[in-house]
């Protein structure tokens, strides 16, 4: 029993809840409305949607300041609608003056955390599903939409329920060739797209903590496709250190408040990441997981690296350790389109980039691009093999492309042998 002096055992999403909304506990169940530290949102689900309605509502902005726009969706513009959205966005932020706005700079998930934009502690909404990526620095984030979104910048708050947290513990260590990709599709598959329903997961254990942030990104965002609302890693050293490096300043990492309590966890599923083999999720849906050895001989048309969940630095970096000094198979495309302009800076300075333009990669534009069905040009009953976090039919091209998901690692692999292929057997 809980004596009065002293709160009861508490996870770490019920911790940053209670701290948004002004608390010292929250429960699972209750509702609770909660101060926001951040809202952003895209050309896509931002000014195009919100203008008219601040227009008629004669509102303004609470808080510019909390407010972050990124144009990644239609750029750069292809037609004239999409040439009309970015201009309305573009002129908003001009009107309005908004101090964070980021164009054609990279993809919304990336490049806000690598604007010092979020940090432990924070509680933040996004104009866009996979806004969970954020709770890989230990902050609460997720995705709603444009009718709550106006609701956020008008008062800055919004009101939730608060979440059960169920515990994804993965033991062990990543074998070669294995990443956070595999670890998601992995758990997709074993509960299927709303195998969450709607509550926090919270990524845990020895194989979590030894990811590198990006990796941890990985994890928070595709939680989307899990079902949650939001995915969480408890902040560490790791994530003191990344933040460091791109000035987001102080931040509290290391407190024991920004941690899970023991015993507060509602459920608890474990993985043994050292048993864990490279994963594939076959057409149509990201829980279609198989082994790759179910597909093995089947011939790609594509290979594409791209979007926040497949193409950061890391990603980057794994499909030029399968492809240096190799060349990708005749009659096969790989396509590259980094996820910021940050990330591909650096994997230029490094020779990373040079090792996938060698192999034959052509390199696109750091957007959205085909994940958002924008910027890239399957044909007819292409099957194309994508490190993005989604293949659902029509998504990525015509109703007939058939899209397999899996790593860096495995598409970069895929594209050498010119069918799928276990990057391990290129690595060896």
């Amino acid at each position: 029993m809980t004596s009065s002096l002293s709160l009861p055992a508490s996870t770490l999403a019920q911790k940053l809840i209670a701290r948004a909304s002004g608390r010292s506990h929250v429960i699972p169940g209750e509702i609770v409305n909660c101060r926001v530290d951040l809202a952003m949102f895209h050309d896509s689900s931002g000014p195009r949607r919100l203008k008219p309605m601040l227009e008629e509502l004669g509102a303004q902005i609470w808080d510019k300041s909390r407010v972050v726009l990124v144009m990644d969706h239609y750029v750069p513009e292809r037609d004239e609608e999409s040439r009309r959205i970015v201009r309305i966005a573009r002129d908003w932020a001009r009107e309005q003056a908004l101090p964070h706005v980021y164009d054609s700079q990279g993809i919304c998930h990336v490049v806000v955390p690598q604007g010092g934009h979020i940090r432990p502690g924070m509680f933040c909404v996004g104009g866009d599903s996979h806004s969970p990526t954020g709770g890989a620095f230990g902050a609460y984030m997720f995705g709603i939409g444009s009718t709550e979104m106006l609701g956020v910048v008008v008062t800055g708050e919004i009101w939730l329920r608060v979440p059960q947290t169920i515990a994804m513990h993965w033991s062990g260590r990543l074998g070669a060739g294995v990443c956070a990709k595999d670890m998601m599709l992995a758990t997709i598959a074993r509960f299927g797209m709303n195998g969450a329903n709607y509550q926090a997961v919270e990524f845990r254990g020895e194989a979590v903590r030894a990811l590198p942030m990006q990796e941890r990104m990985t994890l928070c965002n595709m939680s989307a496709e899990l079902g949650a609302q939001t995915g969480l890693v408890a902040p560490d050293a790791t994530t003191h250190e990344w933040l460091a490096g791109v000035g987001a300043g102080q931040t509290e990492v290391g407190s024991t408040h920004l941690q899970s309590d023991p015993g507060s966890i509602d459920l608890q599923h474990d993985f043994d990441a050292g048993a864990l083999s490279p994963q594939l999720a076959a057409p149509h849906s990201p829980a279609h997981g198989v082994a790759i050895a179910e597909h093995a001989r089947t011939r790609i048309d594509v290979a594409y690296i791209g979007a926040c969940t497949g193409a950061k630095l890391d990603d980057l970096r794994f499909a030029a350790q399968v492809l240096r000094g190799r060349k990708v198979a005749p009659g096969v495309q790989l396509m590259v389109a980094p996820a910021s302009l940050k990330d591909r800076a650096q994997a230029e300075a490094e020779g990373t980039m040079q090792v996938l333009t060698d192999a034959g990669a052509s390199v696109l534009p750091s957007t959205c691009g085909a994940c958002a069905g924008y910027g890239a040009e399957f044909a007819e009953n292409q099957t194309v093999i994508s490190s993005t976090a989604r293949n659902f039919k029509g998504r990525m091209g015509p109703a007939s492309t058939q899209v397999f998901l899996g790593s860096a690692y495995t598409v970069a692999a895929s594209a050498l042998r010119g069918c799928i292929t276990d990057p391990r057997e290129v690595l060896a």
